[in-house]
């Protein structure tokens, strides 16, 4: 699977376009939202275990929330079973996910605390008062402990944001779809640079009328991205399969308004296109897999007795269910 390097404008653009999804179903998303707040908080009465049981299974629940954005896509409504979707496929290459992040989170914290030392530790955890004459240096390893849990906690992050997408769409093993996520995070960081700072922004813009903004603002990064994963993995923006004016899903992605005010002059060069264009346009056509129905490049499918499809595993599964059948 091609990694496609996005322009740097297009961290704010998978924004937008999040926020475009969200206005799409507003309620729906709300709903979806407020329930995984209520597993979250309910799971976390666990003693103990409660952060740990989330931290492992938070893939899971992301992965069922992007089986909604592409249902969205499919002209069905998004709803609550959208959120344990995920539950029925793939959930044991997802919570291997979510169990790597969480080592390497219980690694970053004990990298951490050790650096700090003791006095540190018991500051944070138990609020223990410092003397004046060892605040400067609890202070100093405090810093450097936050910077080195910063350092090492963008790479897991990295690895960690496209990799249920990747299990879930495409049936990627869980290491090689981590390896794939951090690639493709490092290969487009100027446009991610852009969207944390917005994100920052915004956060800090949504606290202050005491969270309300919180509402909209979690829903649109859940539908960030999705949108982000297709722009770096499929090459295309969010579409809506029941809209009858193809306009309406490109106001999602105004990095193709180009090609909308240039359509006039596209159609003149369609009618005097040369054979080796005709060829290019087949070459970029979208295709949907027989399996799993996501649409991809024509030239990146894998093409079987006049069937498309994104991976030979899914071609061996839709042949398996043929034969069958028959």
């Amino acid at each position: 699977m091609e990694i496609h390097q996005v322009n740097a404008k297009q961290g704010l653009q998978w924004i937008l376009s999040g926020f475009y999804l969200f206005a799409k179903a507003p309620l729906p998303w709300v709903f979806v939202c407020f329930t995984l707040m209520l597993v979250a908080m309910t799971i976390a009465l666990i003693p103990m275990l409660g952060q740990f049981i989330f931290t492992l299974v938070s893939p899971v629940f992301l992965a069922g929330i992007m089986l909604g954005c592409k249902d969205m896509e499919q002209g069905k409504a998004l709803e609550i079973a959208h959120l344990f979707a995920a539950f029925k496929r793939n959930v044991t290459p997802l919570i291997t996910i979510g169990g790597i992040y969480l080592i390497g989170q219980v690694l970053i914290i004990g990298l951490v605390m050790l650096i700090g030392g003791s006095q540190m530790t018991d500051m944070m955890l138990y609020g223990k008062r410092v003397d004046e004459t060892q605040l400067m240096g609890v202070m100093s390893s405090f810093l450097t402990s936050i910077l080195l849990a910063l350092v090492l906690s963008i790479p897991l992050m990295m690895a960690s944001w496209f990799s249920p997408l990747l299990v879930i769409f495409h049936n990627i093993e869980p290491i090689p779809a981590m390896q794939k996520s951090f690639f493709a995070c490092l290969k487009n960081i100027i446009p991610f640079q852009i969207y944390g700072i917005v994100l920052i922004i915004l956060t800090i813009i949504s606290v202050m009328p005491y969270g309300v903004g919180l509402v909209v603002l979690i829903p649109t990064i859940f539908a960030s991205i999705y949108v982000s994963y297709k722009d770096i993995f499929l090459k295309e923006p969010i579409r809506f399969k029941n809209t009858d004016n193809q306009a309406d899903f490109q106001k999602a992605n105004w990095s193709h308004a180009d090609s909308e005010s240039n359509s006039n002059d596209h159609n003149k060069k369609t009618e005097t296109a040369t054979p080796g264009e005709n060829t290019l346009k087949e070459h970029d056509e979208l295709v949907e897999c027989a399996q799993c129905h996501l649409r991809i490049p024509r030239h990146e499918a894998i093409t079987d007795k006049e069937q498309f499809y994104c991976s030979d595993k899914h071609r061996e599964q839709h042949q398996a269910a043929q034969q069958s059948n028959e």
